[in-house]
């Protein structure tokens, strides 16, 4: 910033920024790359230590877990664009949805023979805990707009 008191202008203002235009994708993004290089390593991991079954579970147990959660921020994404002060009733409609959804659908498939519990359970609870750390991280960072400010810039009211 250029120093002007010598001269006696204004220091330049910044404008302020508006809201985050998409909050959901971008938490999205960055819920999929965390959890993404998180099965990388925990897949690594399992094929070294029980070889590629071990690792195969660990990919099945993350998807499961990632497609659960990614619904509810695709969810939001293209109904909050509608009426974004009904975006948290459709979050808990799909949340019940996908409960019941993927609770039947995990019973009706079953587990397969190759599948090691120990591994899918562990790559489960790993992905839960960092998409849901990455998912508040990342909103808590968001620009949400609270009021509706006016759109003049006269400078009234400063």
């Amino acid at each position: 910033m250029k120093d002007n008191s010598a001269t006696g202008a204004v220091p330049e203002q910044f404008a302020a920024s508006g809201p985050t235009a998409s909050p959901w994708m971008n938490i999205l993004r960055n819920c999929a790359i965390a959890s993404g290089a998180a099965v990388v390593l925990l897949a690594g991991a399992a094929a070294l230590a029980a070889g590629p079954a071990a690792a195969l579970s660990v990919v099945f147990g993350a998807a499961v877990v990632m497609a659960f959660f990614a619904l509810s921020l695709l969810v939001g994404h293209y109904y909050g664009r509608r009426n974004p002060s009904g975006a948290v009733g459709v979050f808990l409609v799909t949340y019940l949805v996908k409960v019941v959804g993927f609770a039947a659908l995990l019973f009706a498939i079953g587990a397969p023979q190759w599948l090691e519990r120990m591994w899918f359970f562990a790559a489960a609870v790993v992905v839960v805990l960092l998409w849901q750390a990455t998912e508040v991280f990342t909103f808590a960072r968001q620009r949400h707009q609270i009021y509706d400010d006016p759109s003049s810039t006269s400078g009234e009211g400063r």
